[in-house]
């Protein structure tokens, strides 16, 4: 990749045999999963998957998500989960489906010495109330949807810039961008100051393409259309 960054990428995916491959790639900093990346995966069965994956990658940072909705059920699968691994980041979503806060959990599991990655945020309020929760000497994953952000047609870049300064005082507590877009995304994450950025496997095979030169990527362009256009048998009376 041409040009260097501070940021660490994540791979975000469920895939066993991908994320093993990409356990290989001195780019790929750790792993994200969710049980709807899982599902699409077609995994039945959570534990005897996430031990696949931690039997084999132990030396980066991997999450797994609690997927309870009572909040005493999430703390049983949270605790559950950290047991797995000292590289086990255990995802907490900041509500559960009725709207509930999380953040009481995030404190108690905190300081219960477990590292968190609450995910599924999308605004600065729900930063300050989980950085004021954290304990200051646990690891912990602040995780923001910007992608989702901008879907609705807002700027994340403000906010994230804004999330950077919150956590300030919360060394141990890094920050994550979450479902970007495309590859820009890499870069203003990188920008803004944040520490993390979870990348999907199509993003990942766009990083060969940085700083790739403009007039060739252009005459590859109009090479494709041709070939496909050949290759289609297109013809116009002319």
């Amino acid at each position: 990749m041409a040009t260097p960054l501070k940021i660490k990428i994540f791979a975000d995916g469920a895939d066993l045999e991908e994320m093993l491959k990409l356990s290989s790639n001195p780019l790929v900093k750790g792993f994200t999963t969710n049980p709807t990346l899982m599902r699409k995966a077609g995994i039945s069965d959570y534990e005897t998957f996430a031990h696949q994956v931690l039997d084999k990658i132990k030396d980066r940072p991997v999450s797994f998500e609690v997927f309870a909705d009572d909040i005493d059920d999430m703390e049983k699968q949270a605790l559950a989960i950290a047991s797995w691994g000292d590289n086990v980041n255990v995802k907490i979503p900041i509500t559960n489906t009725k709207g509930e806060s999380t953040v009481p959990l995030v404190g108690r599991l905190s300081h219960a010495g477990v590292q968190v990655n609450v995910t599924a945020m999308m605004t600065n309020d729900q930063v300050r109330a989980t950085a004021d929760v954290l304990h200051p000497d646990v690891p912990a994953i602040i995780s923001i949807f910007a992608g989702r952000i901008a879907d609705t047609g807002r700027d994340p870049i403000p906010a994230m810039r804004e999330a950077v300064s919150i956590l300030a005082d919360r060394p141990k507590a890094e920050l994550l961008w979450a479902s970007p877009r495309e590859m820009l995304n890499i870069f203003q994450a990188d920008e803004v100051g944040c520490h993390i950025i979870t990348v999907t496997n199509d993003l990942l095979a766009k990083l060969a393409g940085v700083g790739k030169d403009l007039d060739q990527f252009s005459l590859e362009t109009v090479q494709m259309f041709y070939r496909d256009a050949e290759a289609a048998g297109f013809t116009i009376r002319t």
